[in-house]
């Protein structure tokens, strides 16, 4: 019995996708990266997932684990071999349990992540991890690549956010890992060893997630600034005066908003600044445990005082609920902007906070002084250091001349981020994409720790090959 038939015998001809049923599950998000596979497989619990783990085990056919496939550096996508088997988990999307008291819920990692937050909700509570894809990224994937989001500068990443875990082993075996308890110091950390391994590891089935209580108000403003060094300032000012209570603090440029009003007329900026146009702009957001109007007025009185020491040009503070969510959505739109623009150069770096007015300021003077025609495309989470350090190439190059460019322009960028000790990859994985990057910045001793962990327990390399550490 070959292993295609092995497959179809367990999960049934119906979960078992070959041919052009495969193919929307074989190209990435960004469709940089379209693989080959036996079959796509679409197991709708745990022990399905050990027995199609099993059977690629006897066969020794590499696995891709797939979430949403909402990635950017192409880490659930298959190779063109033809010899994979992908497995998706959107059958898996039951949510377990949610214990109130304990402030904890258990999810199967093919939940969206808009459904955790909603049931959340639901449930008098707050699960506050949120991206752009939250509307179809799924848990599991969030997991297997610590995501981040615009919440970090409070809550932390995915990591922060995870108790327990519930995994599927290379060799098909289950660890059950599910535990609801803040303190629990018997041994090695697995799950952390498991969270942000993209799938080398295991196979990330459900996860038992921290919840936090339901803010009562939220408070959103979007700033004009008259530079990034402004942005870094404003940040501490409402660090210092507000603490815990800051939420989301996240800079764009100018040219990234510009792009989004013109990609979605739809949208509107929330200020009009007199020309010459700000170059930057900020969005921030309190949330508040309490009622009132009193940290409303706190938020106007430090922002005015911003203004008065010239660090904002202007702001706008949301009346309404539907206006902040306005707000949130021009942030929001600023990657669908640049996927419909064309030829984007991406990266996903993090710094401390102190160096990245220098960085900002620097690399882009060394970029546009180096290639004619680059629109610099700004922005991140600015509170917990994270940029996304992006840039459209002119639309005329060819996909030649394109891909030597952008090698060229992400070396440039990756040297003076490990140069200034930040990080080639802050929220989104290394995927296929970042593979050769890793390689050359990562300290070799503890790459050579990383390679001997995946041997370790993966000794017949199956689980996502060619992925983080190839």
């Amino acid at each position: 019995m070959t292993l295609l038939q092995s497959l179809i015998e367990c999960l049934g001809p119906s979960n078992v996708l070959t041919d052009a049923d495969a193919q929307p599950y074989l190209t990435d998000w960004r469709r940089y990266s379209t693989g080959c596979a036996v079959a796509v497989v679409r197991p709708a619990s745990t022990d399905e997932v050990a027995a199609v783990v099993k059977l690629c085990a006897k066969y020794r056919a590499p696995i891709v684990p797939q979430g949403g496939n909402t990635g950017q550096v192409a880490g659930a996508t298959p190779d063109r071999s033809g010899t994979a088997v992908v497995v998706n988990m959107q059958r898996m999307n039951r949510i377990r349990d949610i214990d109130v008291d304990n402030e904890t819920m258990t999810v199967e990692a093919g939940c969206i992540l808009a459904a955790v937050q909603q049931a959340a909700r639901e449930a008098g509570k707050l699960f506050p991890l949120s991206l752009g894809a939250e509307g179809s990224c799924f848990i599991g994937g969030n997991l297997a690549t610590n995501a981040g989001g615009t919440q970090v500068l409070r809550y932390g990443n995915a990591r922060e956010l995870a108790l327990g875990l519930e995994v599927v082993t290379p060799q098909g075996e289950v660890w059950h890992g599910l535990r609801g308890l803040r303190k629990d110091n018997t041994g090695y950390d697995l799950r952390d060893l498991f969270i942000g391994s993209e799938g080398t590891l295991g196979i990330i089935t459900a996860a038992t997630l921290k919840l936090f209580p339901l803010p009562q108000t939220q408070h959103t403003a979007f700033i004009a600034l008259p530079d990034f060094e402004s942005a870094t300032l404003v940040l501490n000012r409402v660090k210092k005066a507000f603490g815990a209570a800051l939420t989301g603090f996240e800079v764009m440029s100018e040219q990234c908003l510009s792009l989004v009003v013109k990609t979605f007329p739809e949208q509107r900026m929330p200020i009009n600044c007199q020309r010459p146009a700000p170059e930057w702009f900020a969005l921030l957001e309190l949330s508040d445990s309490e009622g009132g109007e009193h940290r409303r007025d706190g938020f106007e009185l430090v922002l005015s005082d911003a203004m008065e020491a010239s660090e904002i040009i202007d702001a706008a503070v949301a009346a309404s609920e539907s206006q902040g969510a306005a707000f949130w959505h021009l942030r929001e739109s600023i990657t669908l902007a640049l996927a419909a623009e064309g030829k984007c150069i991406k990266h996903d770096i993090s710094l401390p906070t102190s160096r990245l007015a220098d960085f900002v300021r620097d690399v882009d003077a060394m970029l546009l002084a180096r290639y004619t025609g680059l629109r610099m495309m700004v922005f991140g989470h600015l509170g917990d250091g994270n940029l996304h350090y992006n840039m459209l190439a002119p639309a005329t190059l060819s996909k030649a001349r394109f891909e030597q460019l952008e090698a060229q322009a992400q070396a440039l960028v990756h040297d003076q981020v490990v140069a200034r000790g930040g990080s080639i990859s802050a929220e989104q994985g290394i995927g296929q994409r970042r593979v050769e990057d890793l390689r050359r910045y990562k300290d070799p001793v503890e790459l050579a720790l990383m390679v001997r962990i995946k041997q370790a327990l993966d000794p017949l390399g199956i689980m996502n090959p060619g992925k983080l550490l190839a």
